[in-house]
Protein backbone atom coordinates (compact mmCIF):
# COMPACT_ATOMS: atom_id res chain seq x y z
CA UNK A 1 0.00 0.00 0.00
CA UNK A 2 1.04 3.59 -0.45
CA UNK A 3 2.05 5.15 2.71
CA UNK A 4 4.40 8.05 4.28
CA UNK A 5 7.50 6.35 5.80
CA UNK A 6 9.35 7.84 8.23
CA UNK A 7 12.40 6.03 8.54
CA UNK A 8 14.49 8.22 10.26
CA UNK A 9 13.54 11.70 11.91
CA UNK A 10 13.06 14.70 9.40
CA UNK A 11 11.87 18.13 8.49
CA UNK A 12 8.59 18.22 6.67
CA UNK A 13 10.71 18.38 3.48
CA UNK A 14 12.00 15.43 3.51
CA UNK A 15 8.78 13.29 3.83
CA UNK A 16 7.95 11.05 0.91
CA UNK A 17 4.93 8.44 -0.37
CA UNK A 18 6.61 4.96 -0.38
CA UNK A 19 4.90 1.41 -0.80
CA UNK A 20 4.70 0.08 2.66
CA UNK A 21 3.30 -3.65 3.86
CA UNK A 22 -0.50 -4.14 4.57
CA UNK A 23 -1.83 -4.22 7.69
CA UNK A 24 -3.81 -7.08 8.67
CA UNK A 25 -6.53 -7.15 11.30
CA UNK A 26 -5.80 -9.01 14.10
CA UNK A 27 -8.11 -9.94 17.07
CA UNK A 28 -10.40 -6.71 18.17
CA UNK A 29 -9.19 -4.76 15.24
CA UNK A 30 -10.42 -3.49 12.37
CA UNK A 31 -8.64 -1.98 8.75
CA UNK A 32 -10.12 1.07 7.25
CA UNK A 33 -9.57 1.78 3.39
CA UNK A 34 -8.68 5.46 4.87
CA UNK A 35 -10.28 8.20 2.70
CA UNK A 36 -9.29 11.49 4.40
CA UNK A 37 -6.61 11.91 7.16
CA UNK A 38 -6.52 14.95 9.51
CA UNK A 39 -2.99 16.51 10.13
CA UNK A 40 -1.82 18.07 13.96
CA UNK A 41 0.43 19.41 14.90
CA UNK A 42 1.86 16.43 17.01
CA UNK A 43 2.42 14.96 13.40
CA UNK A 44 5.16 17.70 12.85
CA UNK A 45 6.40 16.96 16.38
CA UNK A 46 7.10 13.12 15.61
CA UNK A 47 9.17 13.70 12.94
CA UNK A 48 11.09 15.37 14.66
CA UNK A 49 11.32 13.36 17.61
CA UNK A 50 9.76 16.43 19.73
CA UNK A 51 6.72 14.54 20.54
CA UNK A 52 6.30 13.19 23.99
CA UNK A 53 5.20 9.78 22.42
CA UNK A 54 8.84 8.37 20.04
CA UNK A 55 7.62 5.97 17.80
CA UNK A 56 9.85 3.50 16.81
CA UNK A 57 11.29 4.04 13.36
CA UNK A 58 10.24 3.30 11.03
CA UNK A 59 6.89 4.46 11.40
CA UNK A 60 3.95 5.80 9.24
CA UNK A 61 2.56 9.11 10.73
CA UNK A 62 -0.60 10.19 10.95
CA UNK A 63 -3.51 10.25 13.97
CA UNK A 64 -6.76 10.96 12.69
CA UNK A 65 -8.63 8.72 9.51
CA UNK A 66 -11.61 8.52 8.23
CA UNK A 67 -13.23 5.95 5.49
CA UNK A 68 -14.66 2.60 4.73
CA UNK A 69 -14.39 -0.56 7.07
CA UNK A 70 -11.98 -3.48 5.05
CA UNK A 71 -11.72 -6.06 7.23
CA UNK A 72 -12.62 -6.91 11.12
CA UNK A 73 -10.79 -8.83 13.11
CA UNK A 74 -12.10 -11.76 16.06
CA UNK A 75 -14.08 -10.18 18.69
CA UNK A 76 -14.81 -7.20 16.61
CA UNK A 77 -19.05 -6.33 17.19
CA UNK A 78 -18.81 -2.36 16.72
CA UNK A 79 -18.18 -2.23 12.70
CA UNK A 80 -18.52 -4.28 10.07
CA UNK A 81 -16.69 -4.22 6.59
CA UNK A 82 -18.34 -1.79 4.35
CA UNK A 83 -19.07 0.56 7.47
CA UNK A 84 -18.34 4.57 6.97
CA UNK A 85 -16.01 5.22 9.80
CA UNK A 86 -14.01 7.84 11.54
CA UNK A 87 -10.62 7.07 13.53
CA UNK A 88 -8.44 8.43 16.08
CA UNK A 89 -5.28 6.44 15.45
CA UNK A 90 -1.73 5.93 17.28
CA UNK A 91 -0.30 6.05 14.30
CA UNK A 92 -0.65 5.05 10.72
CA UNK A 93 -3.28 7.36 9.60
CA UNK A 94 -1.18 8.81 6.21
CA UNK A 95 -1.96 5.35 4.19
CA UNK A 96 -4.12 3.72 2.01
CA UNK A 97 -5.25 1.39 4.90
CA UNK A 98 -4.67 2.05 8.66
CA UNK A 99 -5.28 -0.91 11.49
CA UNK A 100 -6.84 0.06 14.80
CA UNK A 101 -8.47 -1.80 17.81
CA UNK A 102 -12.38 -1.02 17.58
CA UNK A 103 -12.36 0.81 20.38
CA UNK A 104 -10.94 3.82 18.43
CA UNK A 105 -13.50 3.86 15.55
CA UNK A 106 -16.71 5.06 15.13
CA UNK A 107 -19.33 5.06 12.80
CA UNK A 108 -19.65 8.05 10.36
CA UNK A 109 -22.77 9.56 10.18
CA UNK A 110 -24.34 9.65 6.47
CA UNK A 111 -24.41 13.68 7.08
CA UNK A 112 -20.83 13.78 7.11
CA UNK A 113 -18.41 13.87 4.87
CA UNK A 114 -15.02 11.62 5.06
CA UNK A 115 -12.80 15.27 4.98
CA UNK A 116 -14.79 16.35 8.06
CA UNK A 117 -14.88 13.58 9.64
CA UNK A 118 -10.94 13.09 9.75
CA UNK A 119 -10.78 16.52 10.96
CA UNK A 120 -12.62 15.33 14.18
CA UNK A 121 -10.93 12.53 16.42
CA UNK A 122 -8.62 14.71 17.87
CA UNK A 123 -9.17 18.17 18.15
CA UNK A 124 -12.57 18.22 19.09
CA UNK A 125 -12.68 15.95 21.53
CA UNK A 126 -9.59 17.30 23.16
CA UNK A 127 -11.62 20.58 23.40
CA UNK A 128 -14.37 18.88 25.00
CA UNK A 129 -12.93 17.00 27.62
CA UNK A 130 -10.92 20.34 28.35
CA UNK A 131 -13.70 22.29 28.72
CA UNK A 132 -16.32 19.77 30.06
CA UNK A 133 -13.92 16.97 32.18
CA UNK A 134 -11.60 19.57 33.18
CA UNK A 135 -12.57 22.83 33.85
CA UNK A 136 -16.10 22.33 34.02
CA UNK A 137 -17.09 25.45 32.31
CA UNK A 138 -20.38 26.91 33.29
CA UNK A 139 -22.98 28.79 30.85
CA UNK A 140 -22.15 32.50 31.29
CA UNK A 141 -18.55 32.08 31.89
CA UNK A 142 -15.59 34.07 30.33
CA UNK A 143 -13.65 31.32 28.39
CA UNK A 144 -10.61 32.77 26.80
CA UNK A 145 -9.20 30.72 23.65
CA UNK A 146 -5.55 31.04 22.11
CA UNK A 147 -4.57 30.05 18.40
CA UNK A 148 -8.33 30.27 18.09
CA UNK A 149 -8.34 29.80 14.12
CA UNK A 150 -6.52 26.71 14.21
CA UNK A 151 -7.35 23.22 14.55
CA UNK A 152 -8.17 22.69 18.39
CA UNK A 153 -8.74 26.45 19.11
CA UNK A 154 -11.37 26.54 16.87
CA UNK A 155 -12.91 23.65 18.03
CA UNK A 156 -12.70 25.44 21.62
CA UNK A 157 -14.39 28.11 20.58
CA UNK A 158 -17.53 26.58 18.87
CA UNK A 159 -17.73 24.07 22.14
CA UNK A 160 -17.32 27.36 23.83
CA UNK A 161 -20.12 28.77 22.07
CA UNK A 162 -22.41 25.53 22.44
CA UNK A 163 -22.29 25.48 25.96
CA UNK A 164 -23.30 28.99 26.69
CA UNK A 165 -20.16 30.95 27.45
CA UNK A 166 -18.97 34.05 26.39
CA UNK A 167 -15.53 33.18 23.91
CA UNK A 168 -12.64 35.84 23.77
CA UNK A 169 -9.93 34.76 21.14
CA UNK A 170 -6.27 36.00 20.38
CA UNK A 171 -4.74 34.84 17.26
CA UNK A 172 -2.55 36.89 14.38
CA UNK A 173 -3.96 38.51 12.13
CA UNK A 174 -7.55 40.40 10.82
CA UNK A 175 -8.02 36.54 8.55
CA UNK A 176 -7.33 34.30 11.96
CA UNK A 177 -10.35 36.52 14.20
CA UNK A 178 -12.56 36.48 11.61
CA UNK A 179 -12.55 32.84 11.40
CA UNK A 180 -12.88 32.61 15.21
CA UNK A 181 -15.69 35.30 15.25
CA UNK A 182 -17.56 33.27 12.54
CA UNK A 183 -17.49 30.40 14.77
CA UNK A 184 -18.58 32.36 17.78
CA UNK A 185 -16.16 34.17 19.39
CA UNK A 186 -17.54 37.71 21.09
CA UNK A 187 -13.83 39.33 21.56
CA UNK A 188 -11.38 39.97 18.84
CA UNK A 189 -7.57 39.72 20.14
CA UNK A 190 -4.88 40.46 17.30
CA UNK A 191 -1.77 39.49 19.56
CA UNK A 192 0.73 40.21 16.90
CA UNK A 193 -0.76 44.51 17.82
CA UNK A 194 -1.77 43.83 21.71
CA UNK A 195 -1.10 42.41 24.93
CA UNK A 196 -4.15 40.17 25.38
CA UNK A 197 -4.04 40.16 29.00
CA UNK A 198 -4.94 43.95 29.14
CA UNK A 199 -7.66 43.60 26.97
CA UNK A 200 -8.93 40.65 28.47
CA UNK A 201 -9.54 42.26 31.99
CA UNK A 202 -11.18 45.24 30.26
CA UNK A 203 -13.36 43.61 28.50
CA UNK A 204 -14.41 41.55 32.00
CA UNK A 205 -14.35 44.58 33.99
CA UNK A 206 -11.12 43.80 35.79
CA UNK A 207 -12.27 40.41 36.91
CA UNK A 208 -10.43 38.06 33.97
CA UNK A 209 -10.63 35.00 32.01
CA UNK A 210 -12.78 32.18 33.91
CA UNK A 211 -11.24 29.63 32.07
CA UNK A 212 -7.96 29.85 29.10
CA UNK A 213 -7.74 27.05 26.85
CA UNK A 214 -3.95 27.12 25.80
CA UNK A 215 -2.24 25.26 23.10
CA UNK A 216 0.36 27.76 22.84
CA UNK A 217 2.84 27.41 26.01
CA UNK A 218 5.54 29.48 26.39
CA UNK A 219 5.12 33.38 26.85
CA UNK A 220 1.00 32.78 26.30
CA UNK A 221 0.81 30.39 29.62
CA UNK A 222 3.46 33.00 31.75
CA UNK A 223 0.77 36.11 30.56
CA UNK A 224 -2.49 34.29 30.65
CA UNK A 225 -1.79 34.10 34.32
CA UNK A 226 -2.11 37.78 34.51
CA UNK A 227 -5.59 37.74 32.93
CA UNK A 228 -6.88 34.69 35.16
CA UNK A 229 -10.18 34.76 37.25
CA UNK A 230 -10.45 34.19 41.33
CA UNK A 231 -10.77 30.23 41.01
CA UNK A 232 -9.76 30.53 37.08
CA UNK A 233 -9.04 27.48 35.63
CA UNK A 234 -6.08 27.46 32.92
CA UNK A 235 -6.02 24.42 30.54
CA UNK A 236 -2.92 23.25 29.15
CA UNK A 237 -3.18 21.11 25.71
CA UNK A 238 -0.23 21.82 23.98
CA UNK A 239 3.06 23.86 23.12
CA UNK A 240 2.55 25.05 19.54
CA UNK A 241 5.11 27.53 20.48
CA UNK A 242 7.78 24.81 21.20
CA UNK A 243 8.23 26.11 24.57
CA UNK A 244 7.28 24.50 27.66
CA UNK A 245 6.23 27.18 30.15
CA UNK A 246 7.31 26.66 33.78
CA UNK A 247 4.78 28.05 36.39
CA UNK A 248 5.64 28.81 39.86
CA UNK A 249 3.56 28.28 42.25
CA UNK A 250 3.15 31.35 44.51
CA UNK A 251 1.47 32.15 41.27
CA UNK A 252 -1.39 29.32 41.27
CA UNK A 253 -2.36 30.51 44.84
CA UNK A 254 -2.62 33.99 44.46
CA UNK A 255 -6.11 33.82 42.94
CA UNK A 256 -6.45 29.81 43.89
CA UNK A 257 -6.62 29.09 40.28
CA UNK A 258 -6.12 25.44 38.95
CA UNK A 259 -3.83 24.68 36.43
CA UNK A 260 -4.80 21.50 34.01
CA UNK A 261 -3.21 19.44 31.59
CA UNK A 262 -5.14 17.17 29.06
CA UNK A 263 -4.01 14.31 27.62
CA UNK A 264 -7.12 12.89 25.26
CA UNK A 265 -5.09 9.42 23.66
CA UNK A 266 -4.44 8.45 27.97
CA UNK A 267 -8.52 8.32 28.12
CA UNK A 268 -8.67 5.83 25.78
CA UNK A 269 -6.46 2.83 28.64
CA UNK A 270 -8.09 5.05 31.58
CA UNK A 271 -11.73 5.64 30.67
CA UNK A 272 -12.79 4.62 27.73
CA UNK A 273 -16.64 4.17 28.17
CA UNK A 274 -15.73 8.07 28.76
CA UNK A 275 -14.27 8.34 24.95
CA UNK A 276 -17.28 7.23 23.71
CA UNK A 277 -20.13 9.36 25.68
CA UNK A 278 -17.36 12.17 24.40
CA UNK A 279 -17.88 11.07 20.79
CA UNK A 280 -21.50 10.79 20.62
CA UNK A 281 -21.92 13.77 22.56
CA UNK A 282 -19.68 15.74 19.34
CA UNK A 283 -22.00 13.86 16.92
CA UNK A 284 -25.16 15.48 18.42
CA UNK A 285 -23.56 18.70 18.16
CA UNK A 286 -22.37 18.39 14.71
CA UNK A 287 -26.29 17.31 13.98
CA UNK A 288 -27.45 20.03 15.62
CA UNK A 289 -25.29 22.57 13.86
CA UNK A 290 -23.48 23.50 16.84
CA UNK A 291 -19.60 22.54 15.52
CA UNK A 292 -18.38 22.48 11.99
CA UNK A 293 -14.40 21.71 11.49
CA UNK A 294 -13.38 23.84 9.08
CA UNK A 295 -11.42 22.53 6.44
CA UNK A 296 -9.05 24.78 5.02
CA UNK A 297 -7.18 22.83 2.33
CA UNK A 298 -7.58 19.51 1.09
CA UNK A 299 -3.75 17.78 -0.60
CA UNK A 300 -2.99 14.41 -2.10
CA UNK A 301 -0.93 12.28 0.21
CA UNK A 302 1.83 13.23 -1.99
CA UNK A 303 1.63 17.31 -0.33
CA UNK A 304 1.54 16.01 3.23
CA UNK A 305 5.23 17.86 3.55
CA UNK A 306 3.16 21.20 1.94
CA UNK A 307 0.38 20.53 4.51
CA UNK A 308 2.79 19.98 7.49
CA UNK A 309 5.21 22.81 6.69
CA UNK A 310 1.85 25.45 7.18
CA UNK A 311 1.32 24.06 10.67
CA UNK A 312 5.22 24.24 11.56
CA UNK A 313 4.55 28.02 10.32
CA UNK A 314 1.03 28.32 12.19
CA UNK A 315 -0.30 29.41 9.10
CA UNK A 316 -2.79 26.77 9.28
CA UNK A 317 -6.46 28.34 9.50
CA UNK A 318 -8.98 25.35 10.73
CA UNK A 319 -7.25 21.76 9.24
CA UNK A 320 -5.25 20.62 6.73
CA UNK A 321 -6.81 16.97 5.62
CA UNK A 322 -5.24 14.71 3.20
CA UNK A 323 -6.57 12.46 0.29
CA UNK A 324 -4.72 8.94 0.03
Amino acid sequence: MRAVVVDELMETGDLRVSEAAECQAGEGEVVIAVRAAGCNFSDLLMLKGEYQVKPTLPFIPGREAAGRVLEVGGGVDRVKPGDRVLAYTDLGAFAERVCVHQAQVFRLPDSMSFEVGAALPIVYPTSYAALVDLAAIRPGETLLVHAAAGGVGLAAVQIGRALGARVVATAGGPEKLEVARRAGAEVLIDYREVDFAPRVLAETGGRGADVIYDPVGGETTDRSLRCIAWKGRLVVVGFASGQIPEIRGNRIMLKNIAVLGLNWPRYREEEPDRVDAILRALMDLHAEGQIEPLIESVHPLEEVGIALAALARRGTVGKRVLIP
